[in-house]
């Protein structure tokens, strides 16, 4: 044999998360919401009842792996693509290949395809007259919303299917089932594990099949011999394989916006407790501080407003003592700005005034500016009225032009902003409501109004 002579997969190396593949229903670990005796996909693949469908859910959950075990369970053809290597070329290609075995098959060609949302709109276009017309069932896999990146179409053609992280206590039954398979894993190996350090491993995986195996994988190249002569995968082998592990962050997917979201509610419920722990979670999983500092910035304005004015002072300044001093000393000044924001007088009413008056200047368009409130800047101007009539209102009682109209005349007595009774928002409603009532008083002197 030379160096350039094929090695076949039996005798290529095949990492342990390859060999220790489910290869039957009742191998395949997790996802009982979807698959346990009863539920629908689990009863579509009992009575090779097929359709297409989306499998959407983080790394390592058995997307790939669900889709081999159903074409098994229903004696299909399977081909598989992934939209990270492949374009139109390589979907007319499975596409013919599915047409050529219908024609002499019978038996139902399954498309896989990985990381779905990574394909453009054309091109997940490409494959619905195929799926209409039943030549290839179509599943996808993605780790995105399959409801903004994929097209409506092919969401209509397919059912998703949400697949969750993995527990604890499932990625433990992986383990154990790789420790004792003597044929794929490692039962010939004489390993041994403590259930604590099973417990570290599967923390350290962090919901995801693919980790665990690959982490134990190392951990038993690495695994102490013994005086009995097995070999033990402790906890110092642990902490060596998983000191570099982070936490699941996708800097680009649903879960980066699913805990800011998180961070966001914490603080906007008042729990800085849960907001530590999300921003915590997200510097973990390596998000830029500055992101963060910069959405802290947004939920100063949008959640505490006039409330507590000081709040927007307060991120700012954390976002600058970032810049100043980076991580991580830095992220002290970006947690003491989540407690502060959490421990806050909540109100909305900037962010809902901003919104309103939005709405108005869309339906209204560009009516006039007042000449009362337009600026004298020439004698042409002063003589066509320009600032005329107008109030000076710090030589008017209380600093207040009672009765003066600052809007569009068509738009007199709008109002947009209703300050709640937060903090020292409820301070603002107070001297406001004082103002209408002068305000009033002088429409009544002036208009006669009741």
């Amino acid at each position: 044999m030379d160096l350039f002579t094929d090695v076949t997969e039996e005798s290529a190396y095949r990492p342990l998360a390859a060999r220790m593949r489910p290869r039957t229903l009742s191998e395949f670990v997790g996802q009982d919401h979807v698959l346990a005796p009863g539920k629908p996909l689990f009863e579509a693949i009992s009575h090779n009842a097929l359709h297409s469908m989306i499998f959407w859910g983080p790394p390592g959950v058995g997307k790939t792996t669900l889709a081999r075990v159903i074409t098994a369970s229903c004696g299909g053809r399977f081909d598989s693509l992934s939209a990270v290597l492949s374009g139109v070329r390589e979907i007319r290609a499975a596409i013919e290949k599915a047409q050529q075995h219908r024609v002499t098959g019978g038996s139902p060609s399954i498309l896989f395809v990985d990381e779905v949302h990574r394909f453009n709109k054309s091109q997940q276009d490409a494959f619905l007259p195929h799926i209409e017309n039943g030549t290839i069932v179509f599943i996808g896999a993605t780790t995105e919303n399959p409801a903004f990146e994929l097209n409506n179409a092919l969401l209509s053609r397919a059912r998703v299917y949400l697949l969750k992280s993995l527990q604890n206590e499932e990625l433990v039954r992986i383990v154990d089932t790789a420790l004792a398979d003597a044929e794929r894993g490692f039962g010939s190996w004489k390993l041994t594990i403590k259930e604590e350090n099973k417990l570290m491993l599967a923390r350290a995986a962090d919901g995801d099949a693919r980790r665990i195996l690959n982490l134990l994988e190392l951990a038993a190249d690495l695994a102490e011999p013994t005086e009995q002569g097995t070999r033990e995968i402790t906890s110092a082998v642990l902490e060596q394989i998983s000191r570099e592990s982070l936490r699941r962050f996708d800097k680009g997917g649903d879960v980066y916006y699913e805990q800011i979201s998180a961070l966001h509610k914490a603080l906007r419920g008042s729990s800085p407790d849960a907001a530590l722990y999300w921003l915590v979670r997200m510097l973990d999983g390596g998000c830029d501080p500055l992101y963060i500092a910069r959405r802290l910035v947004r939920m100063a304005s949008e959640d505490i407003g006039i409330a507590d004015p000081r709040a927007l002072q307060v991120t700012l300044q954390a976002w600058d003592a970032y810049e100043r001093l980076g991580s991580p000393e830095g992220e002290l000044a970006i947690a003491q700005a989540v407690i502060y924001l959490a421990c806050a007088p909540k109100s909305n009413a900037a962010c809902q005034a901003l919104a309103q008056a939005r709405e108005i200047v869309d339906t209204t368009g560009s009516l006039e500016v007042p000449l009362h409130l337009r600026n004298a800047s020439t004698n042409l101007t002063r003589d066509m009225g320009y600032g005329e009539s107008y109030r000076y209102a710090h030589d008017e009682p209380h600093g207040y032009a009672a009765g003066e109209n600052y809007f569009p005349e068509e738009l007199r007595n709008s109002q947009f902003y209703f300050p709640l009774d937060s903090g020292f928002e409820g301070r603002v409603r107070d001297r406001l409501e004082f103002f209408r009532k002068l305000d009033s008083a002088s429409d009544k002197q002036r208009y006669g109004t009741k």
